[in-house]
């Protein structure tokens, strides 16, 4: 049976890979999808660990390759997901997260409707600032920039299945489990997953 593709987008600085490492520990049945990028590491990060980095020369080979999922200029850089990180783990019934901007997974569900969307906001503005300045990762004009972003990153959040506010971090993991759980008890996934009962429980014998 196919594994469900999960898309996890969020403005920068509202939490995103917090929740999703959170949720990617205490779930075993699900594999996140390590993305490609063009940017530098930041302080802490390792290749092929948190990305596939990679010079701009050579994302662009892949491009015209045709071997990303979805791709996207985000903040000045490359970032996408190649084709063999998603579609060899689906086939083997596993399910895969993808944690991309709204950019990326406009470009998934128009080759994947089926794929399970969840938004994840700040509580406010203010709370937004303040997460992306106590990462102390970032230069002043990044701030600025990823800012004045959020913005119109926050404005697709209708585009997605779900929507998770992020005010109490504990919560808002107990929410994005509970969506992997109930994706894998929608009627047609367990309709597949157990044929052999359902034709035995309906069989009349």
């Amino acid at each position: 049976m196919r594994g469900t593709l999960f898309i996890v987008a969020a403005p920068s600085g509202a939490g995103k890979s917090s929740i999703v490492n959170a949720c990617l520990a205490r779930d075993p049945n699900i594999r996140l999808s390590i993305s490609f990028t063009s940017r530098a590491p930041r302080p802490g990060e390792r290749h092929h660990e948190h990305y596939h980095f990679v010079s701009d020369a050579e994302f662009e080979r892949m491009v015209a390759a045709g071997d990303f999922f979805e791709h996207a200029r985000v903040h000045g850089d490359w970032k996408g997901t190649a084709r063999q990180s998603v579609e060899p783990q689906l086939a083997a019934g596993r399910d895969v997260l993808l944690e991309i901007d709204w950019q990326g997974a406009a470009q998934v569900r128009r080759q994947m409707p089926e794929a399970v969307g969840v938004f994840i906001l700040p509580p406010s503005r203010q709370a937004l600032e303040q997460r992306m300045r106590a990462r102390g990762q970032d230069s002043e004009a990044v701030i600025a920039r990823r800012l004045a972003a959020a913005r119109e990153e926050m404005a697709h959040y209708a585009e997605f299945d779900y929507v998770i506010v992020n005010e109490v971090f504990e919560t808002a993991v107990g929410e994005m489990c509970a969506i992997f759980q109930a994706s894998r008890l929608r009627r047609e996934v367990q309709a597949q997953r157990h044929a052999g009962l359902i034709a035995r429980l309906l069989g009349g014998e």
